[in-house]
């Protein structure tokens, strides 16, 4: 049934590719970002349009969603994947699907920021059987502001709390997220941010999280990303690498 699960999300997301081959230039750069890299922003997606998105990280491990604008102010989505899918080691299934919703109660004006109140069960990296949770602990419950800028071409900054439903009571704390995105011409853009906690599989500092975003048109977006920069984890030298794609569908 797992393998089912993650073999139709990945049909679905090849199917995408072919329908965004013959999109449009330029729908990916003027959509909404939703993810900084792991800290949501209060980016929403359009009404009607349907996103796709695969993260490949460390040891083979592959994370597919599938997300809906249901209204303007209103989308749902669902994700599945697991660790050592590519390569020669045992393939590991995530143990359930993973589920979000995000609600945006009030719009960017020109002196407050967007707001968006959400839930995502889905943890990032490998499950940690023996602990109930992922790696890097979904964000469960949480709010999350935006605000834009225009400064040689746009700057946006992005912040919120979130509390996590994952692992024992032990394990769980309230987490603040804050980071910015910049622009650098008219298809790519860097970000930056921070993650506080992390719980037992931590060293305490956090994770300072980095990534470049590229995005061509025709609802397409790629990312890579450097994860992890304080090595907060003991396993971490230079940084968690991972590389992420997006493809948007206006129905």
């Amino acid at each position: 049934m797992k393998g089912i699960l993650l073999t139709t999300s990945l049909l679905l997301c090849l199917l995408a590719t072919q329908v965004f081959s013959q999109g449009s230039a330029g729908t990916g750069g003027g959509a909404e970002p939703r993810f900084l890299v792991d800290a949501p922003t209060a980016g929403m997606l359009k009404s009607g349009t349907l996103g796709f998105d695969i993260d490949f990280f460390q040891n083979g491990g592959i994370l597919t969603s599938m997300n809906y604008g249901i209204m303007s102010r209103l989308s749902l989505g669902i994700s599945y994947g697991g660790s050592n899918l590519i390569g020669d080691g045992t393939a590991e299934f995530n143990p359930l699907p993973g589920f979000n919703v995000r609600v945006r109660p009030f719009e960017e004006g020109m002196s407050f920021p967007a707001i968006v109140l959400g839930f995502d069960s889905q943890g990032r990296e490998e499950h940690i059987d023996s602990l109930d949770r992922y790696t890097i602990q979904s964000k469960g419950l949480y709010i999350a502001g935006s605000k834009n800028f225009t400064m040689a071409g746009f700057f946006s900054i992005h912040g919120g709390a979130n509390y996590s439903l994952e692992g024992s009571e032990d394990d769980r704390e309230v987490a603040f997220f804050v980071g910015a995105e910049k622009t650098i011409g008219s298809a790519i853009s860097a970000v930056l941010e921070y993650n506080s906690g992390g719980g037992k599989t931590s060293k305490g500092r956090g994770y300072l999280n980095l990534g470049l975003r590229w995005s061509p048109g025709g609802g397409f977006t790629i990312g890579f990303d450097l994860k992890d920069l304080v090595r907060n984890e003991d396993r971490v030298t230079i940084g968690n690498r991972s590389v992420k794609i997006e493809f948007l569908k206006p129905l």
